[in-house]
């Protein structure tokens, strides 16, 4: 397969800003870095508590048998304890976890945020990220536990947790909200499973990552352009994982990444280059908390998969090889998933300065869901893909812009 100019310094790019922070480390000067955030070390249920949140910690098993757990906040610190709250589901992004929703602290995450406005806040953690990292038979370092993108986490994952928290709040229908990835996988649900669809009141897309033809981020375009060739080296050396939770990652931030510390910027450049980087609301003192959170992990074919459909410009099931695919999907193609059957409600919320879901693939998302209630354009120009989650002021773009559209619906 071969490259173009513009591929090969994309790769170029990634593999130098990787060895430079190794080398800034390595060769640069002593820093005094800041004073260590007693937050990095502290689990999800661990930061609740902390903060005063009561926290709960959830198990359920899918009928393919990954183990997932759940977090929730049952109730906020601004809101009275009182039954029937109403529940949403907060499904975390590609490489993300639970803790994405709660890592900026009590008056800058949306988790809080949602609990404290009356809200019974469930937190959902896909296969294979770090809290959902175990099965009921296979061995976690298997290449068969690693099988699978984010469509089993749509026909598998969000269906048993949907029904588990309608059965525990005792609930007809609760509402969700999914950022990039975690808009993905309610999207192959409430296609390939239409009967799920009366099962949520509403849904908030925040940067959906469906058509993603015009992603800029190096990660995603590298398996879209090494084709389904890269996951089969990868998996030849027995690498099926990629970007989990790790001390060197930890390490990274607490050191490398830090206040003071002369590599810091280089920090910066990389996080610019992968998903662009928005100085005003990036709050770079919280670099070392934010590694010591994420990445989360993903297996290697979910990348692969979305690469998939960076290269088709579709939205469609994943890609074996046309003589896999006649056995898999009696076509040489990949199915289009069928969006016309998605009924529930659907606001989108996007950023004008996202490098992995850019605006013209929103449109797209938008012109074929067939129940679009709301399309809003966070205000501020730069904001990019990660900002929902870590932006300085993401309360006042984007979560009470929330609020009202889940009072709303």
């Amino acid at each position: 397969m071969k490259m173009s100019n513009l591929s090969w310094c994309t790769v170029s790019l990634t593999a130098v800003a990787v060895t430079s922070v190794l080398l800034a480390y390595l060769l640069g000067g002593s820093h005094h870095p800041t004073a260590r955030d007693p937050d990095i070390d502290l689990t999800t249920v661990e930061l609740l508590a902390k903060y005063g949140y009561p926290a709960e910690s959830h198990t359920v098993v899918t009928e393919d048998g990954y183990i997932l757990t759940l977090h929730r906040i049952p109730y906020g610190k601004k809101s009275p304890e009182k039954a029937n709250r109403p529940p949403v589901l907060i499904q975390h992004g590609i490489i993300s976890s639970s803790v994405e929703w709660l890592i900026m602290g009590p008056e800058k995450s949306l988790g809080y945020i949602l609990a404290d406005a009356g809200y019974d806040v469930w937190f959902g953690n896909c296969r294979g990220n770090y809290f959902s990292s175990k099965h009921v038979t296979l061995n976690p370092s298997s290449a068969e536990y690693w099988n699978f993108s984010w469509h089993e986490m749509g026909i598998y994952d969000l269906p048993i947790i949907t029904d588990y928290i309608l059965k525990r709040t005792g609930q007809e229908k609760l509402s969700y909200i999914g950022h990039s990835m975690g808009a993905s996988m309610f999207f192959v649900m409430a296609s390939e499973m239409p009967e799920y669809n009366k099962k949520f009141n509403f849904m908030i897309a925040l940067t959906p990552a469906v058509y993603i033809e015009y992603c800029r981020s190096p990660l995603p375009k590298i398996f879209a352009i090494a084709g389904n060739q890269l996951e089969w080296l990868l998996n030849l050396f027995g690498i099926y994982q990629i970007l989990p939770r790790t001390g060197l990652i930890t390490f990274v931030g607490r050191h490398i990444c830090s206040d003071g510390a002369v590599t810091q910027p280089i920090c910066i450049n990389i996080l610019d280059l992968n998903v662009a980087y928005n100085q005003k609301e990036t709050n770079a003192s919280a670099l070392p908390l934010i590694l010591s959170h994420a990445p989360a992990g993903a297996s290697i074919k979910t990348f692969q998969h979305f690469g998939q459909n960076i290269n088709s410009g579709e939205f469609r099931k994943y890609d074996y090889g046309e003589e896999k695919n006649l056995l898999v999907y009696s076509s040489r193609t990949p199915p289009q998933y069928d969006m016309s059957k998605i009924t529930v409600p659907v606001a989108i919320m996007y950023g004008q300065n996202d490098i992995v879901v850019d605006p013209r693939d929103v449109v797209k998302t938008k012109e074929v869901l067939p129940n679009v209630v709301a399309y809003l354009k966070v205000k501020d120009e730069e904001f990019t893909h990660i900002d929902f989650a870590w932006a300085i002021n993401a309360k006042s773009l984007v979560y009470e812009d929330i609020l009202k559209l889940l009072r709303k619906y």
